[in-house]
């Protein structure tokens, strides 16, 4: 063994570093704090229990100021679209709109928009601090815009409050930016639970639209808010599913391909949706006034198209119930399906405050019924089922829209109870998100901060050098030098080599680890000085097993802002080598080279001459034997 040169192959056997490591309390592995998962978790308890109040609350407040505005009493259903003002009703929402804008002019421009986008941005840009005024000036503002009319479902104002709560919560307490992300996701989805009642799909719409991460540090957390919203929903308003409808058989095949067409419909119709609502938002910045002036001019054209809608205003819930249940006239559902869309779209892009979610459902459930109808009355044998076609159109419309597929197939089974709609629910979602993926840059909830220049993660993929060890990467060599070497005798000796060296190792006499130096420090020293031993500073470096993941490398290496790690053994913590930056940016250049690799591994060409060749020597063993 050459002396000169040292690697995790080749060092000898030296004395190990775990009572040094002991002395100075030193762990080479970062452990997961299981602890710090309780308190989260608690607290994410709590913002749910807040946020299942709040919700209670702000539907008393929207049915309280629909009452008072279209009807002039203090009690009644909250529904605008029996109101008898005729055309005074045109300026209810305008009124809405008014006192929305001045609410944003002073207060917060936070308040604009229908929620989810602003906390992705928040998330995103912000470490995930929302203005602790949004707390109590979104459900506010909502209440307003949507009791007076606005077009506008109630579940967007309580997921924003539940985000800015959690993230208010997380800027009051001493935690890390991680933990206020999934106080702040846990929030959201815990509004989403307490107002629809279900909590699966909301976990889902945390994942997908939110956290952009699937770990345990999160899930439980957000999964305890949900259960929390969830059981508030229950308490508060209804242990029966929110849109009851009746049961649905199992589908075809037939059916099952009919479904899918009409999610590719939805798909192309979600793609248009998020362009006419931001064309709209364009159509309204031309405009050259104050933007606090918008809501009322939005409000305005929402009041002109409900005086001649009017189940266009307002929440619409029942316009959800009644779209699934049949009961409502062809000119009904063509008016939610164009009418409602042009409302939505015009509102939401004048910057008013509102929820997208219900306008979403109602658009595409009728527009799923119209299709409906239409595959019914021209192909008599498809076995469509109006509820289905229905609900996979509701649902198919989220799809696309959001792309969150996973939160749309399971909101709408947890909203109707109907499991047997799980097959076409998954064919039309699938074949919506398809549509949406390949023709759509951006989705309804990404176009606002991907205009500011926001990239959204769109894959959830774990992070790739969590999947390698420290030992695969450890390939380098070192030079070895002892610590009694003259300075000037190691330069000469270095000199002479053509190997491109980054760190020396020193060692004792008997070949035992000292420390490392880095080659510049041992040519700009002073070769007055008389020994190696005495560059040596910060021999106290924490080391690393050469069983643990890169990313924890990364993780130690970021924390003492170094750019090298002595690694020991796991067997028997011995000194094996050093990991540097370039071992770790080996590491990920050659996994992100494997993505790009199309090589089959089966080589079909090899096995059909293997096969020639076998049948040939069997033909000959045969002819032998003859």
């Amino acid at each position: 063994m050459k002396e000169s040169k040292i690697s995790k192959n080749v060092l000898p056997v030296s004395v190990g570093l775990q009572p040094s490591l002991d002395a100075e309390n030193m762990k080479p592995k970062i452990p997961q704090n299981k602890k710090r998962l309780v308190s989260i978790s608690l607290l994410a308890i709590a913002i749910g229990i807040v946020v299942s109040l709040v919700a209670k609350f702000l539907m008393y407040i929207i049915n309280l100021i629909t009452n008072i505005s279209f009807y002039g009493t203090l009690a009644g259903a909250g529904n605008p679209s029996n109101n008898h003002l005729g055309i005074w009703g045109i300026f209810i929402p305008a009124i809405g709109g008014l006192i929305v804008g001045l609410m944003i002019y002073y207060g917060s421009i936070g308040i604009r928009g229908h929620g989810i986008p602003e906390a992705m941005e928040q998330i995103l840009t912000n470490k995930s601090k929302i203005n602790p005024n949004i707390v109590y000036l979104k459900p506010i503002s909502s209440a307003i815009a949507i009791g007076t009319g606005g077009p506008f479902g109630a579940e967007g104002p309580v997921i924003a409050t539940g985000g800015a709560l959690g993230s208010a919560v997380g800027q009051i307490l001493k935690i890390t930016d991680k933990e206020r992300k999934i106080l702040l996701s846990a929030g959201a989805a815990a509004g989403m639970a307490a107002v629809f009642g279900s909590p699966i799909a909301s976990i889902f719409l945390a994942i997908e639209l939110l956290l952009f991460e699937f770990s345990p540090r999160s899930l439980i957390p957000i999964a305890l808010a949900c259960i929390t919203g969830a059981a508030g929903h229950h308490l508060l308003f209804s242990s029966q599913p929110i849109f009851p409808m009746r049961n649905v058989a199992v589908a075809s095949n037939i059916a099952l391909l009919w479904y899918s067409v009409i999610g590719i419909a939805i798909g192309f119709l979600s793609i248009l949706s998020t362009k006419l609502v931001f064309w709209s938002e364009d159509l309204f910045k031309k405009i050259p006034i104050h933007f606090m002036w918008y809501p009322a001019i939005g409000g305005l054209i929402v009041g002109v198209i409900g005086y001649f809608a009017p189940r266009t205003l307002g929440v619409g819930y029942y316009n959800i119930t009644d779209i699934l249940s049949g009961h409502l006239t062809f000119n009904l559902i063509l008016s939610l399906a164009t009418l409602k869309f042009l409302s939505w779209a015009i509102a939401l892009g004048s910057g008013t405050s509102g929820g997208t979610l219900a306008p979403l459902f109602t658009i595409g459930g009728a527009t799923g019924l119209l299709l409906g109808l239409f595959i019914n009355r021209y192909f008599p044998h498809a076995g469509v089922a109006l509820p289905m076609a229905a609900l996979i159109g509701m649902s198919a419309m989220f799809a696309g829209a959001s792309r969150a597929l996973l939160t749309s197939i399971i909101f709408a089974i947890e909203s109707t109870g109907q499991s047997n709609a799980l097959l076409p629910l998954l064919a039309a979602c699938s074949a919506s998100y398809f549509i949406s993926f390949f023709f759509m840059k951006t989705t309804i909830m990404t176009e606002k901060i991907f205009r500011k220049g926001v990239k959204v993660p769109e894959s959830y993929e774990p992070d790739a050098l969590e999947r390698i060890k420290v030992s695969q990467v450890l390939t380098s060599s070192f030079p070895m030098l002892k610590e009694d070497d003259k300075i000037e005798d190691a330069q000469k000796k270095l000199a002479e080599t053509s190997e491109d060296v980054d760190y020396i190792i020193i060692t004792d006499q008997n070949g035992n680890y000292k420390g490392f130096l880095n080659w510049r420090s041992l040519w700009e020293a002073d070769t007055s000085t008389e020994k190696l031993g005495q560059l040596l500073i910060n021999t106290d470096k924490t080391p690393i097993n050469d069983n643990a993941s890169l990313i924890e490398a990364i993780q130690i290496l970021l924390e003492e802002k170094e750019d090298v790690l002595p690694v020991i053994s796991n067997i028997d913590q011995h000194f094996i080598g050093l990991l540097t930056n370039r071992n770790v940016l080996s590491a990920y250049k050659i996994l992100l080279d494997q993505d790009k690799e199309f090589d089959p591994s089966i080589s079909l060409k090899r096995k059909r001459l293997k096969a020639i060749a076998k049948g040939h020597q069997l033909y000959e063993q045969w002819k032998a034997h003859r």
